[in-house]
């Protein structure tokens, strides 16, 4: 009974704020001559603020027009954006600057939309080794991060060099699928410096070319372990988890003037990669079995600072080159 009485006041009250939200907006109609996409658009600064500001009033709209408007083709974005003024009873002589705001936003929530399709797509694929294209990936990749060190074989143990669990990588892809490779392929070419840096760093000593006492001068001990690939395809699902759930939206809609594309996500991931990599070593966990427990800590910081509406994770390396536009 208690359970029923307060669902029936959490109903209530939604709906009794719905029904004051809706005459407030009427009232800030009357008093300023302007719809609520009007002020969001002139009061508030582009970006994310923006952008997520104008999402919320589409979606909450009574009007279908504009709840739908969020979801429209990229083609149908200026026929929709002619609907709304039309609805809105706005002249676009008078109010040219709330077309251009109006395309800006809905551009970039579309391309957030069809970004996770593009990413789910990508993910839902499992490795083929019988596909020339994704055998070519995966060898690109070792070339990537062992430039000056030839592969034996495509069935290797060699392959543990770079993060992986056994001889055949593909074993490995099983929970991202060629969302993990697209991934780790891109941090490995588009920052190949900093990729091959990671890797070195990530090895156990027993693994690696330093000497212990060289480890331990560079103040790097086996606690620092940890497999590349696989943390790889780790970040890669924690990235993903992050642009499903709508975190980040606060980091696309701050970073790309239009819409985000799979190249944003990409360097998202490496940018993840960079920041996951110095918080494991100030972390100091004793060994691999923390990890779950730094990634979650990881996590959280992450969504911490995603929350903040000018949060941009803008990178400075080379991965990011010709993607941050502010």
């Amino acid at each position: 009974m208690k359970h029923f009485l307060r669902m029936l006041i959490q109903v209530c009250l939604y709906f009794y704020c719905k029904f004051l939200w809706r005459c407030l907006k009427f009232v800030m109609r009357k008093l300023t001559g302007r719809c609520e996409l009007q002020r969001i658009c002139y009061n508030t600064k582009p970006g994310a603020s923006r952008t997520m500001k104008i999402e919320t009033s589409l979606k909450d709209s009574k009007s279908k027009l504009l709840q739908t408007s969020v979801s429209v083709h990229f083609d149908a974005i200026e026929k929709t954006i002619e609907d709304i003024m039309e609805l809105k009873k706005i002249n676009p002589d008078i109010n040219p600057q709330l077309g251009i705001s109006l395309q800006a936003c809905l551009l970039q929530i579309i391309g957030y939309r069809n970004l996770i399709a593009d990413v789910e797509k990508l993910r839902r694929e499992p490795y083929d080794s019988d596909n020339p294209q994704h055998e070519e990936m995966l060898l690109k990749l070792w070339k990537f991060l062992k430039p000056d060190t030839p592969l034996e074989s495509r069935i290797s143990k060699q392959w543990c060099e770079i993060g992986f669990q056994g001889d055949d990588p593909k074993t490995d892809f099983r929970g991202m699928g060629l969302l993990g490779l697209y991934n780790l392929q891109y941090f490995a070419e588009r920052d190949a410096a900093a990729a091959q840096q990671v890797l070195s760093d990530s090895l156990h000593p027993k693994c690696s070319k330093f000497s212990k006492a060289e480890w331990e001068k560079k103040r790097m001990d086996k606690a620092i372990g940890y497999s590349f690939a696989i943390v790889g395809i780790n970040i890669t699902d924690l990235a993903y988890n992050l642009l499903v759930s709508g975190a980040l939206k606060t980091h696309f809609y701050n970073i790309a003037p239009e819409a985000p594309t799979l190249s944003h996500f990409q360097q998202t991931f490496c940018y993840l990669m960079h920041e996951f990599h110095k918080f494991w070593i100030e972390e100091d966990p004793m060994d691999i079995m923390e990890f779950n427990r730094v990634r979650e800590k990881f996590r959280k910081r992450i969504i911490k600072q995603l929350q903040n509406p000018d949060m941009a994770l803008c990178p400075h390396f080379a991965a990011s080159e010709g993607l941050i536009n502010m």
